[in-house]
């Protein structure tokens, strides 16, 4: 699948009969000195090969003329290959999947008459590939050699398979991108629209028929579980409540290919819905009716909410111009009479069908390639023909080209989609009304209409995950059938599918542009495709893809996903590499077991936003959910739709893709956006964590100046009262030394004071003093002892009388009677204290 932007141009070629500038054009090549690949590399092994990729023929010295670039061409069971010569990178422009080739053709340019027969040029021999991407290409092949015919006959056999099972798709298998059954998901969205999201659907309840839930209004119907009813409706059907399944099958009848009126959309709030069908059958003079049929039309009409006896309205739309209705009538069909469908009013959209869109696409394709900046003819376009001022300065040749887009009447029927689509849109949101809607059979302007106008009335249609219900609920499910539309070949002509002759094709030729003329005569060889064959070919889906990127164009903010992501969606359907696209209906894919046998595209395009997060090119940047949560109307002055620059242009005018360049700046700005706010947040967590930190330290810092002013306290109080033991130690005539660590005590009498015991008072009131011997105490605190780490505390607890037995005080008063919750004091010896002079009143018993 070639979905990547093509490589910027090299030097254009010219006019076949003017001489060529420099060694890179056509006339210009060597052919005998270009040398093929060696043989020594495998191609096979090409690490650009897919899965199950086989290349099943090759040319070397190929010409891809729209860039002047030589190459290898090659044909896979998957795609045609072009890669460059030398460095073997592959050109985008030159690398088609088969399935999105629309025809092909061999086309022999013969040189003009020379004088002398030596001066012959030998004839060009190219082969025109022209896709249903928008693209036009053509390859130049070396003379007298067979390689063209080589690539030809591949193309034969590998683009037109006489059995749908011998697509790609098959022959690669799920691989790693399988899915859960696409029934299932239908009918998670159908149990969305009734309100019942808590509901999960499994192949249990389709095989038990369990699904048939139902809300007020609404139920789900398996009337067509064996799609016995209608084989190109899917299996569960929305019908209302009122409505029973013997009505059902005997109304649809009445509407060609048995395709009655069902509900595609219901609205949550006002229970207005959006449905669908086909023509009714009334006939050459509109005079036939259905008696089921208009009931389950009136059925539609349900009851205003909160209103009494009042009934909705009910808008028929037709999508064909009136007069084709009408004639129409004359194979049975035709369309409603107001008078006998119940409060209804018929409005014809005049959408043309799709023979007409394929005309006009082609033409499109046309006019692109004749004046983009990369024409497949190889010579100079109008823009490119006189410098850079448009069409050479000749005003007549960019009236010629307006005048010719204008002619493709491709924007028109664009614009003529998006006002019906609106319009319908508009009548369910703003008057609460139920719209019916249908064409002829019911599937391709029906399913335009309805899944666009779906598109707008509801925001979840706008997210990934919305989109492939939406898709899946009203494209795949409801039958439109994408083997015709697309050229593919169909469950019923796999068997044998006969050649049938080909009509003219617009564009089969160079001939078909005016305004390109390469001297010499051209003859053309355009076998057949399927494409071309079959008179059912038109790109419907690929213009409602177009309509849903005018949509995003005017509404920036209210799509989940990109232009980029519509591209590469396109590209998928186009290229059949995955199964989901393939048959006509749904019961077609069930037989042929596609959703197990084939990928799922859904899978694959999922995987790719994974890869690189919500910054993949697929996401819009822009997507703001808050901004559209409702519906989006656009007015009638807004629909002017413009050509997509993103597919239209990205091979006539890779230069002018200047908005896919623009969201990818934005995009690699708003990725460095994320990392700086990512490195924001992980700077603002170290922050807060700092924070928090320096917090803990503050607080453990105001506990410790706590605990050291409490320390500090104590150590005051401690010294005072270690002063107060020493004055009292000293009264006793005995000097304290402290070793430097404080834990010898050494105490000695002052040999300066004599220490008497206590004294006797005399009768005559004198008193006199016992003289005793000196007292000298050595006392030696010993580490271990833990009873306190003051040393004075010590020699208190040591020498105090006044400590008890009980270790207790009998001196109240005095400082060191406690420290530290333990009682301290001097433990005496008072054999020496008692031949101390010191009052008997201090020495009580």
């Amino acid at each position: 699948m070639a979905s990547s932007r093509p490589r910027a141009r090299s030097t254009s070629l010219r006019d076949s009969d003017a001489p060529m500038e420099g060694a890179s054009g056509w006339d210009a090549i060597e052919w005998t000195k270009i040398e093929p690949f060696s043989r020594s590399v495998s191609l096979g092994n090409l690490e650009c090969l897919l899965e199950a990729e086989q290349i099943v023929a090759e040319g070397q010295g190929v010409v891809l003329v729209n860039t002047d670039e030589a190459g290898t061409l090659l044909v896979t069971n998957f795609r045609l290959f072009f890669l460059r010569e030398g460095t073997r990178d592959i050109i985008p422009l030159g690398t088609i999947p088969l399935a999105t080739i629309e025809k092909f053709s061999k086309i022999v340019v013969k040189p003009p008459s020379a004088p002398r027969q030596f001066d012959k040029a030998p004839s060009q021999r190219l082969l025109q590939v022209i896709g249903k991407d928008m693209r036009i290409i053509v390859f130049g092949f070396r003379p007298r050699t067979k390689q063209r015919r080589t690539i030809f006959d591949a193309l034969l056999r590998c683009t037109r398979p006489t059995r749908l099972w011998d697509l790609y798709a098959f022959a690669s298998g799920p691989f790693k991108f399988t899915n859960t059954n696409p029934m299932v998901r239908l009918l998670d969205e159908y149990f969305r629209l009734l309100g019942k999201g808590s509901c999960h659907a499994s192949m249990d309840t389709i095989e038990d028929g369990s699904f048939t839930l139902s809300n007020d209004l609404w139920r789900i119907s398996g009337i067509n579980s064996n799609y016995t009813l209608c084989p190109t409706y899917p299996f569960a059907l929305i019908v209302p409540r009122s409505i029973g399944d013997e009505e059902i099958l005997q109304a649809s009848s009445f509407r060609a290919k048995c395709r009655l009126p069902v509900v595609s959309w219901c609205h949550p709030v006002t229970g207005a819905v959006l449905a669908r069908s086909s023509q009714p059958l009334v006939g050459l003079m509109m005079n036939m009716r259905s008696n089921t049929d208009e009931k389950i039309v009136a059925a539609l009409c349900t009851q205003l909410a909160g209103a009494r006896e009042t009934r909705r309205k009910l808008y028929i739309a037709d999508a064909r111009p009136r007069k084709n209705a009408l004639a129409n009538g004359a194979m049975g069909g035709g369309s409603e009479s107001s008078s006998h469908y119940f409060q209804s009013e018929i409005v014809f959209f005049g959408i043309d069908n799709i023979h007409a869109m394929r005309e006009s696409f082609a033409r499109l394709r046309d006019y692109l390639d004749t004046y983009g900046t990369a024409s497949s003819d190889g010579m100079s376009s109008f823009l490119r023909h006189g410098g850079w001022s448009w069409g050479g300065g000749n005003l007549s040749s960019m009236s010629a080209s307006v005048s010719t887009l204008g002619d493709s009447g491709w924007l028109i029927h664009v614009q003529s989609v998006l006002a019906g689509s609106a319009w319908i849109a508009a009548r369910v949101e703003l008057e609460s009304a139920s719209v019916l809607v249908h064409c002829s059979d019911g599937w391709d302007r029906t399913t335009q209409l309805v899944s666009l106008a779906n598109l707008m009335l509801d925001p979840y249609y706008r997210t990934f995950k919305g989109f492939q219900a939406l898709v899946e609920k009203d494209w795949l499910a409801f039958g439109h059938p994408f083997s015709d539309r697309m050229g593919m070949p169909t469950v019923s002509g796999s068997v044998n599918m006969p050649f049938e002759l080909s009509r003219q094709p617009s564009s089969g030729s160079f001939s078909s542009s005016p305004m390109r003329q390469p001297s010499g005569s051209l003859a053309s060889q355009a076998p057949p495709s399927h494409a071309q064959t079959s008179n059912n070919y038109s790109p419907i889906f690929l213009q409602w893809v177009d309509c849903v990127s005018q949509l995003l164009r005017m509404y920036p903010f209210a799509f989940e996903f990109s232009s980029a992501f519509l591209v590469d969606f396109l590209d998928c359907v186009l290229s059949c590499r995955f199964g989901n696209f393939l048959c006509n209906s749904e019961k077609e894919r069930l037989q042929c077991g596609v959703s197990d046998a084939c990928g799922c595209m859904w899978k694959y395009l999922a995987d790719l936003r994974a890869s690189e997060g919500k910054y993949h090119v697929h996401y819009n940047l822009f997507f703001d959910p808050n901004r559209h949560g409702s519906a989006i109307l656009p007015p009638a002055a807004a629909l002017a739709p413009t050509l997509w620059p993103q597919f239209h242009l990205r091979w006539a005018c890779p230069s002018e893709d200047q908005a896919g360049e623009l969201e990818a700046e934005c995009r690699k700005m708003a990725e460095k956006f994320s990392e700086l706010k990512k490195e924001k947040e992980v700077a603002e967590r170290k922050a807060k964590e700092i924070t928090t930190t320096i917090e803990s330290l503050s607080a453990e810092l105001r506990k410790e100046k706590q605990l050291s002013s409490s320390a500090m306290n104590l150590a005051k109080r401690a010294s005072k009262e270690s002063a107060a033991i020493k004055r009292a130690v000293e009264s006793l005539g005995c000097k304290v030394h402290f070793s430097d660590s404080g834990y010898l005590v050494d105490i000695e009498r002052n040999p300066q004071k004599s220490m008497h015991s206590p004294s006797r008072r005399e009768a005559d009131g004198s008193v006199q003093h016992d003289e005793k011997s000196d007292l000298s105490v050595s006392i030696s605190v010993a580490a271990e002892d833990a009873i306190c780490s003051n040393p004075l505390s010590r020699v208190c607890e040591t020498l105090c009388p006044l400590h008890t037995r009980e270790g207790g005080c009998r001196w109240p008063d005095a400082g060191c009677a406690q420290f530290g919750s333990q009682f301290v004091g001097l433990k005496a010896n008072f054999d020496a204290f008692d031949r101390l002079s010191i009052f008997d009143g201090y020495f009580e018993s």
